[in-house]
């Protein structure tokens, strides 16, 4: 394997090796985990949740693609420049999952894990830095950049949690969301749109609440529509189902989240718990809310947002 100092075409040595991972022959399903394991440094646990499978589960994914390397005994080297578009949605998988771990961790005690969203800021940049004309990219990097400009408006004075609806939009980052506008634009100009764009799209659509004061709803559920046929995610159904609420009725909201959890692979999703208690109290199922706010507070680590949730559940009565 070439040395990773010496990084080709590609000037940082993690982001380098986190292309090696992208090879051919390792298992397409298993390159973004093993980005996160190997490079990036989470564990297990952490990279089992972002896929929505057991630890176990992905435990055993992750020795067997690196038992399967070993045996294959396959010449990785850093890839060149021509090589890496085709390595390139595995690279942006793992790093999308580096932020959102970091985004959940922002307020926890470890410091590693607070940081890990900058850092996959700083490598979305280094991708679009070299000039791979990639829209997905930028996608990307503008998702990032809308979603940080929240970050400080996450939590009040007294260092509560606060959902995104109730949000002071003037704690909001401008210049980053004027950035990641900049940055979509630009991607959308290229007219391939893909599942980084879409996500994106629905972050501008909440972004611009700071100037009318309204959400866009039936706007976001579209995208939400548009982005679930694309990527058939579980995660993306949830937030699909949120939005198909707030656009149509908390009815058709809760059927999207019975569909999405008729096959399973939801019950240990506290996104799942939390939508489902919010909807059900809305249309007045408050046994079912109940039920469903104390499956996301035993789900949920985060103090500030197990508070809420528990303030939640006690407003049922």
């Amino acid at each position: 394997m070439q040395s990773a100092e010496d990084a080709g075409p590609i000037p940082d040595r993690r982001l380098a090796l986190m292309f090696v991972c992208a090879h051919p022959a390792i298992d397409e399903a298993v390159r973004a985990p093993l980005m996160l394991q190997t490079i990036l440094g989470l564990d297990a646990a952490a990279i089992a949740s972002a896929f929505l499978v057991s630890p176990a589960a992905m435990g055993q994914r992750l020795s067997r693609a690196k038992a399967k390397i070993r045996l294959a005994g396959a010449p990785f080297r850093i890839p060149e420049r021509d090589e890496l578009p085709e390595r390139l949605d595995a690279v942006l998988e793992a790093i999308y999952a580096a932020f959102a771990y970091g985004w959940e961790q922002a307020f926890a005690d470890d410091p590693r894990g607070r940081n890990l969203a900058q850092e996959a800021i700083w490598l979305g940049r280094l991708i679009v830095s070299l000039a791979l004309d990639e829209p997905e990219a930028l996608g990307l990097l503008a998702l990032m950049l809308y979603a940080d400009s929240r970050r400080t408006a996450r939590r009040d004075a007294a260092s509560r949690y606060v959902p995104l609806a109730e949000q002071d939009v003037s704690r909001w980052n401008g210049a980053a969301i004027e950035e990641a506008e900049r940055l979509l634009t630009v991607a959308g100009a290229r007219r391939t749109p893909g599942r980084f764009q879409l996500e994106a799209a629905i972050q501008s659509a909440h972004a611009a609440r700071r100037h009318g004061g309204a959400t866009d709803w039936p706007a976001i559920a579209a995208l939400y529509d548009a982005l679930y046929a694309l990527t058939g995610s579980k995660v993306v159904a949830v937030n699909r189902a949120v939005a198909t609420a707030e656009a149509h009725g908390e009815a058709a909201g809760l059927a999207l989240l019975e569909a999405a959890a008729a096959d399973g692979g939801l019950d240990g999703y506290q996104s799942y718990w939390a939508a489902r208690a919010a909807l059900s109290a809305r249309a007045g199922r408050k046994l079912e809310a109940a039920d469903a706010y104390r499956h996301a507070i035993g789900l949920e680590f985060d103090p500030a947002t197990r508070a809420f949730l528990i303030e939640r559940l006690a407003m049922l009565g």
